[in-house]
C-alpha cells in the first residue's frame, strides 16, 4: 500500500539522510538511506541504543560478515523506532500542534484522508466526530524506510591479503544486510548494472512474490532513459525478479553523482515512459511470468509497477505538471530538504553555507574518486580542507574508510584516487611529462580534485552526534543539486511540504528558470566542457557521440516548443517564457556548431534555422 503523499525524499549523500526515516516516516513520508558506510550505521546504532537506554552490543570489524550484520541491525532498529513513533502519533490527541494533527495537515489537499480529516473538524456531533477520529487513527500509515545501493560501488574485500568470496563485496554485503532485515520496503539500485549483484538478489525469498502476489521487499531501479529501463527489466525478470518502480532521474539536474547520458532531455524521456508504459509492463511481465512459473510451477497474480521522477523539481506547478501530464506516480524532492534540519543531518556551518549558496557555489565537479561528475558545494569544509592540504604540500587523504578503492594504475591491490599514496605517484608522473605551464596546472588541479567522500559525506553526522573516531576534525562534504541555489532559507518540514503542495512559496524572486530550461543549460555547459577537453586530447567522447549529444539537445528543444503550444492558458507564463529561453540556448548550440569542427552543422532545416 502506497503512502498518501505524492512525493518522496531521495537519498541525500551518505550521512545526510541516513536516519531521515526516524524523523519523517511517522508522518507518512517515504525516504531513502544510503547503504555505503556500515561503520556509520554501526555508530548511529550505538548512539540510538544509548539514547534509548538499551544495551548496545558492538559488531566489530573482526566479526564475520560484519558489514551485512551492521546494516541488518541498524535497519531493524530504525524499523522499531518508526513503529514506536507511529504508534505514539496514532494515539495522540486531535488538538492543535499534536503529532496526529500534523500528520493530516501535511497531506495533499486533494487526498481522501485530508478530506475526511476536514470533515471531522467540521463535525459538531460528538459521536460522529469520535467515529471519524477512530477511522483516521486506523488510516495512519508510516512512510517507507527505503535503502539505496550504488551497484558499481562493490569493492572486493580481503582478509590477511587474501581476496574473500564475491558475496563479501561491498554492494553484495549491503544487499544481504537489507535482505535479512525485518523491513518491508524497497531497495533502490542506482548507477548502472551489476550482473553478480542481480544474480545474488534472486537468491533471497523476500524479493519473490508470495502466492497472493505480495512482495515483502521490492526492487526499484533508478534509470536515466526508457531503453535502460526496458533492458534491465528483462534482465531481472529472467531471474524471476519484478521491478516495482522505475525512478527516472534527470542526469545533470540532480545532486550527488551526475550522469550525462547522450543529451536526451527529461521531457522527451518521460514522454517515452508515458507512451510506452504498457509495452514496458507487458514485455517485462511476459519474461517474469515464464521465470516464476518455471521456478514455482504456478503463475503469480499480475504485479504492479510505478513510474516516479526526480531531479531539479522546485515548484508545486512543476510537481503537479509532471504527475498529470506524464502520468507520474510520485515525485522526488531532494536538495530542498537539505535546508530542513529536522529531516536531515546538518551541522550549523554546512547549513549556513547551503542557505547562502548561489548558482556559483553549486557546481559540477571532479570531486568524486569514482571518476563521475559530482554536484558539489564549492565552499564546503571538505573542499577547504582538501585544498589546504595541497597548499601545505601534502595533498590527499589517509583513506580511513576505503569504500572507493578501485584504481590499480600503480598498485596491484586497488587504492583510491583521492588517497595520498595515489596522489604522490600521480603527481610524480606529472613531473615527467612535457607540458606547457598552463596545461600542467590544469592537470595538477584535476589530479588533486577528488575528495575523501567516504568520510566527508558523513562528517556532519560526526559533528551532530559526536560519533567521530578519527584524529582529524570532521570536514563535511555536501552534494546538493543545482536547484538548491533557488532555495535561500532554512525552513521547517511543515513549510517545505506546504511549498511542495502549493500552500506557500519558499522561492523568493523570479530568477529561477523552469526545471526543463535549467536542465538544458546544464547539458550545454557539459557539452562545452567535453569540447574543451577534446581540444586538450582529454575528451571521453568521439566526434560522432558529441554530434549526437548536440542533436538530441536540439530535438529536445523542438519537443518543448511543440509541448508548450499544446498547453492551455493556465500555463500562459510557461508558454511565453520557456520557448523564448530555449531559443536563446539553441542559438548558443548553433554557434558552438559553427565554431567547433567536431560538431559540424546540424542536418535538419529546423535545427539549422534557430526557430
Amino acid at each position: 500500500m502506497q503512502t498518501p503523499h505524492t512525493f518522496h525524499i531521495p537519498v541525500l549523500g551518505v550521512g545526510y539522510s541516513v536516519d531521515t526515516p526516524a524523523k519523517v516516516a511517522k508522518y507518512g513520508i517515504s525516504s531513502v538511506i544510503s547503504l555505503v558506510d556500515d561503520e556509520l550505521a554501526e555508530n548511529l546504532r550505538e548512539h540510538y541504543k544509548r539514547q534509548r537506554g538499551e544495551e548496545y552490543i558492538p559488531i566489530r570489524n573482526s566479526d564475520d560478515d560484519c558489514r551485512a550484520r551492521r546494516f541488518t541491525a541498524y535497519l531493524n532498529l530504525l524499523k522499531t523506532m518508526v513503529s514506536e513513533s507511529t504508534e505514539a502519533l496514532r494515539n495522540a490527541p486531535f488538538e492543535p500542534g499534536s503529532e496526529i494533527t500534523t500528520y493530516f495537515e501535511l497531506l495533499p489537499d486533494d487526498s481522501e484522508l485530508r478530506s475526511k480529516y476536514t470533515a471531522m473538524l467540521n463535525t459538531a456531533d460528538p459521536d460522529e466526530r469520535a467515529k471519524l477520529q477512530g477511522e483516521l487513527r486506523a488510516a495512519v500509515q508510516p512512510g517507507d524506510i527505503d535503502v539505496n545501493i550504488m551497484v558499481k560501488v562493490d569493492r572486493d574485500r580481503y582478509t590477511n591479503g587474501e581476496k574473500r568470496p564475491p558475496e563479501y563485496g561491498d554492494a553484495m554485503a549491503a544487499l544481504r544486510g537489507f535482505a535479512r532485515s525485518d523491513l518491508e520496503s524497497s531497495i533502490v539500485l542506482s548507477a548502472g548494472f551489476n550482473r553478480r549483484l542481480t544474480k545474488y538478489l534472486e537468491s533471497f525469498p523476500d524479493f519473490q512474490a508470495d502466492s497472493n502476489g505480495v512482495f515483502k521487499k521490492k526492487v526499484v531501479l533508478k534509470v536515466s532513459d526508457f531503453r535502460s529501463a526496458l533492458t534491465q527489466a528483462k534482465m531481472f525478470a529472467r531471474g524471476g525478479v519484478w521491478i516495482s518502480e522505475y525512478r527516472v532521474e534527470s542526469g545533470l539536474n540532480c545532486g550527488g553523482h551526475t550522469f550525462d547520458g547522450d543529451g536526451s532531455l527529461l521531457g522527451p524521456i518521460l514522454e517515452q515512459f508515458k507512451s510506452r508504459r504498457a509495452e514496458l509492463f507487458e514485455t517485462a511481465h511476459s519474461v517474469y511470468e515464464a521465470a516464476v512459473t518455471k521456478r514455482t510451477g504456478t503463475a503469480r497474480p499480475r504485479p504492479e509497477f510505478r513510474i516516479t521522477v526526480q531531479g531539479g523539481v522546485g515548484t508545486p506547478r512543476e510537481h503537479s505538471f509532471l504527475r498529470r501530464h506524464y502520468d507520474i506516480d510520485a515525485v522526488g524532492w531532494g536538495s530542498p530538504f537539505l535546508l530542513v534540519p529536522e529531516t536531515v543531518n546538518l551541522d550549523p556551518d554546512t547549513l549556513a553555507k547551503l542557505a547562502a549558496a548561489g548558482e556559483e557555489q553549486v557546481v559540477s565537479s571532479g570531486a568524486s574518486p569514482l571518476g563521475v561528475r559530482f554536484s558539489n558545494l564549492v565552499n564546503s569544509a571538505s573542499e577547504q580542507f582538501k585544498y589546504a592540504l595541497a597548499r601545505e604540500g601534502k595533498p590527499g587523504s589517509n583513506c580511513p574508510k576505503g569504500y572507493l578503492k578501485f584504481n590499480s594504475e600503480f598498485t596491484e591491490k586497488p587504492i583510491c584516487v583521492a588517497s595520498r599514496p595515489y596522489l604522490e605517484k600521480k603527481l610524480a608522473e606529472l613531473e615527467t611529462q612535457e607540458l606547457d605551464s598552463e596545461e600542467r596546472e590544469r592537470r595538477y588541479q584535476e589530479i588533486i580534485e577528488p575528495a575523501c567522500l567516504c568520510r566527508d559525506l558523513s562528517g556532519t553526522v560526526e559533528i551532530n552526534y559526536g560519533t567521530g573516531r578519527y584524529r582529524e576534525k570532521a570536514t563535511p562534504a555536501v552534494c546538493p543539486g543545482p536547484n538548491l541555489a533557488f532555495f535561500t532559507k532554512v525552513t521547517t518540514l511543515h513549510q517545505m511540504v506546504d511549498h511542495i503542495y502549493g500552500r506557500m512559496n519558499l522561492i523568493v524572486g523570479s530568477k529561477r528558470p523552469h526545471m526543463f530550461v535549467n536542465e538544458l543549460k546544464l547539458c550545454v555547459s557539459s557539452l562545452g566542457r567535453e569540447l574543451f577537453n577534446s581540444a586538450r586530447a582529454r575528451g571521453t567522447r568521439s566526434a560522432e557521440e558529441l554530434r549526437k549529444y548536440r542533436d538530441n539537445l536540439l530535438d529536445g528543444i523542438e519537443y518543448y516548443r511543440r509541448l508548450m503550444a499544446t498547453l492551455g492558458e493556465d500555463y500562459a507564463d510557461w508558454k511565453a517564457r520557456i520557448p523564448a529561453e530555449m531559443a536563446v540556448v539553441k542559438q548558443q548550440l548553433l554557434h558552438m556548431s559553427t565554431v567547433n569542427p567536431l560538431l559540424g552543422t546540424p542536418t535538419t532545416a529546423t535545427h539549422q534555422s534557430g526557430r
